[in-house]
């Protein structure tokens, strides 16, 4: 586990607009054990496992944002928990919570092996987690992610409640599908005492369909949800791009992700890295910087600093999805689960 000398740990990092890049996001692999219909297509053909950094590359590279003052890490694939070992590397990471040098590390699942990992992802230090769930129906579920079973999901809530890990609830709203189950899924998660957060689909990769079938504006939602419920703004943030409303009826918050109607790019603190290394500034951008060359080509952590340097430097202002109803083509070639969730 090799750590910056103190000497690197240089200024922070600052945008080109002035904010300050403080949460990385980490793709530890591509691959998932859900093949969910508004992410990948059913028949993936996922990377060479060659070209994914290892990791002990991955904790070299995550610890080096944290020297430049990265607070909080998010773990994300793909499915992160399919990852061989990949507990490694929370044990790894945990460390810089214990410096204080990290305030949060923690991962978005879709929750099929957290019966098996949740006690160890606790005692990582992971304190809360982002499961994706976006239907209580198990045969929807099982339309929705082709390959899963909604048990799996329940059950790893289960093993995340006695692990005591805190919990947020994803859900993509999808025109046609779920949007008539928003309210049962406001009530299963604050029932729970989860949060739960709506997101609008984005135009990311090929997914064997059209994507403007799928969208479902989130004011659409909204307004909606207004029907059933008393919704207050409130200021909570998490560090991530949700703007929250705190429920009258059930006492729980709802977050709503809202890249296509009204982004929310002026405050983005916000990077991804790739399982093999590659940087992007944007989720919805296709410009990116190689790290896992600099990375390789000195056991030191100068050029790689450098690199990042240069990344930074390029991290445009904000992004520009649309939902192209023309070409139906999305607007970023590269799959979701690429450059993780």
């Amino acid at each position: 586990m090799l750590d910056s000398p103190a000497s690197s740990a240089i200024q922070p990092m600052i945008d080109p607009h002035g904010r300050a890049v403080t949460y990385l996001r980490v793709s530890v692999t591509d691959r998932c054990d859900f093949r969910c219909v508004y992410c990948m297509s059913e028949h993936m053909t996922f990377l060479p496992k060659k070209e994914l950094l290892t990791l002990e590359e991955l904790d070299r590279l995550c610890s080096a944002f944290v020297t430049r003052g990265v607070r909080k890490l998010r773990i994300t694939g793909g499915e992160p928990l399919v990852r061989k070992n990949i507990m490694w590397l929370f044990k790894a990471l945990g460390r810089h919570l214990d410096t204080g040098a990290l305030e949060e590390l923690t991962l978005t699942t879709n929750a099929s092996q957290l019966a098996r990992y949740a006690a160890d992802l606790k005692a990582c230090g992971v304190e809360r987690i982002n499961v994706s769930l976006d239907t209580l129906d198990a045969n929807k579920f099982k339309a929705i992610t082709r390959w899963g079973e909604l048990e799996q999901v329940t059950s790893g809530l289960d093993a995340a409640d006695k692990a005591g890990l805190k919990v947020k609830i994803n859900a993509v709203a999808l025109k046609g599908v779920n949007e008539h189950e928003i309210e049962d899924l406001v009530r299963f998660a604050h029932g729970r005492g989860y949060d739960l957060t709506l997101i609008e689909t984005m135009p990311l990769g090929d997914i064997d369909g059209d994507r403007t079938e799928q969208f479902l504006p989130l004011s659409i939602v909204r307004a909606r949800l207004l029907d059933k419920f008393t919704l207050t703004d409130i200021p909570y943030k998490t560090g991530g791009p949700a703007r929250y409303v705190e429920i009258k009826e059930t006492g729980g918050r709802l977050g709503f992700i809202t890249p296509m109607t009204h982004n929310f790019c002026e405050s983005c603190n916000r990077v991804r890295l790739t399982c093999t290394g590659t940087l992007y500034m944007c989720l919805g951008q296709e410009d990116a910087a190689d790290l896992r060359g600099p990375l390789r080509a000195s056991t030191d952590n100068d050029k790689l600093m450098t690199a990042i340097d240069e990344a930074i430097g390029r991290k445009p202002k904000g992004h520009d999805f649309i939902i192209d109803r023309r070409t139906k083509r999305p607007a970023v070639g590269r799959h979701m689960s690429v450059t993780g969730g």
